[in-house]
């Protein structure tokens, strides 16, 4: 009782009931083959999106800084996930365990570049870190157009720049990109994996660390000053959003047979972005509605999708200017007094 008295608490409750009621609703239409095959496709996808929507929010909202490469962590994950599935998957026989080692592997890569690039990434602030984040972003896909990877009896190979010298066969081969020899993802697995990252953030927001980080990002100087370690718990977040990336980045390659290092470019990243800022920067609710949204919606009108960045970029300057104005943030209070009190009053009418 105590636990559900707290606002904090009960908002994530429901939350987190939400999403398992959606998840329950989508799963017996899938599986009762009541969906579309378009939607049924856009399943996995949502998942992903909703885990990367969650993990930038994370830097983004809860942490205060600006990141334009998020979808560079989510490629160290998809081809580490490719890697790990090809790899192992002749010593481990179950799929579901197999998958599992992939995303811990994907997620663990994805922390350690995270770690990386965070040292220098982290003293800056403002627009410098957004310019170098999305340096690293562009970085890793060329990287990764220049990787060659095959895999033998021997064990794996590795080149750059060329391929054609290595034995074996390809698992990454250059600007064609990587094979995925097994199709792992699956609804379940994305939502559990939804569940998972909820509950990560939701805790880490709310501990010692959360508070100490909100502290930062409200006021840098005075949380300094009474001793916090700012480039420490920056760090803390950042590995932590890079980690989910990079599962999401896994879960996101288990899907196909096949993806490329484009797929990854900084056009991902601003989708990402486009959807913490329209869900409300450090709202989890706001991200996951946000995100299921923005994914079903390019299918939904698949004729208008040359004008899909325009698009983005007018809500984005829509919800920046908005957030800004205060006539507006007094309308939305206005408002919501208004909605509380009727809503009390049919409550009391009822009584």
């Amino acid at each position: 009782m105590r636990l559900w008295k707290s606002k904090t608490s009960r908002q994530n409750i429901i939350t987190l009931a939400s999403v398992i009621i959606v998840f329950t609703v989508f799963f017996f239409l899938n599986q009762g083959r009541l969906l579309s095959r378009s939607l049924s496709g856009q399943l996995v996808p949502i998942c992903v999106y909703i885990i990367m929507a969650l993990s930038l929010n994370l830097t983004v909202g809860i942490l205060g800084e600006l990141s334009l490469g998020h979808a560079g962590f989510m490629s160290i994950g998809a081809f580490s996930g490719v890697i790990a599935v090809t790899s192992l998957g002749q010593f481990i026989g179950s799929p579901v365990l197999l998958m599992i080692v992939a995303i811990l592997i994907g997620g663990l890569m994805a922390a350690i570049f995270g770690f990386l690039i965070g040292i220098p990434v982290l003293r800056l602030r403002g627009d410098y870190l957004a310019i170098v984040t999305l340096a690293f972003g562009e970085i890793i896909k060329n990287v990764l157009n220049c990787l060659y990877i095959t895999i033998d009896s021997d064990g794996l190979h590795i080149a750059m720049f060329s391929g054609a010298k290595l034995p074996g066969e390809f698992i990454i081969n250059g600007p064609q990109g990587a094979t995925v020899s097994q199709r792992l993802s699956n609804f379940g697995t994305g939502f559990v994996l939804v569940i998972i990252v909820m509950l990560i953030i939701m805790n880490f927001v709310h501990s010692k660390e959360g508070r100490a980080i909100k502290a930062i990002r409200d006021n840098p100087i005075a949380a300094e000053s009474v001793g916090l370690n700012i480039t420490s718990y920056k760090m803390r977040a950042f590995v932590i959003s890079a980690a989910m990336a990079g599962m999401a980045g896994v879960l996101f390659a288990m899907n196909y047979s096949a993806i490329e290092a484009r797929k990854f470019n900084f056009n991902t990243s601003i989708s990402v972005l486009v959807m913490v800022v329209l869900g409300g920067m450090g709202s989890l609710r706001g991200s996951i509605v946000a995100a299921i949204v923005l994914t079903i919606l390019p299918e939904l009108l698949r004729g208008f999708d040359n004008y899909r960045m325009l698009i983005y970029a007018i809500v984005l300057i829509l919800v920046m200017v908005l957030g800004s104005n205060q006539k507006y943030q007094q309308f939305k209070i206005t408002m919501k007094k208004k909605l509380t009190a009727i809503f009390r009053k049919k409550e009391a009418a009822k009584k």
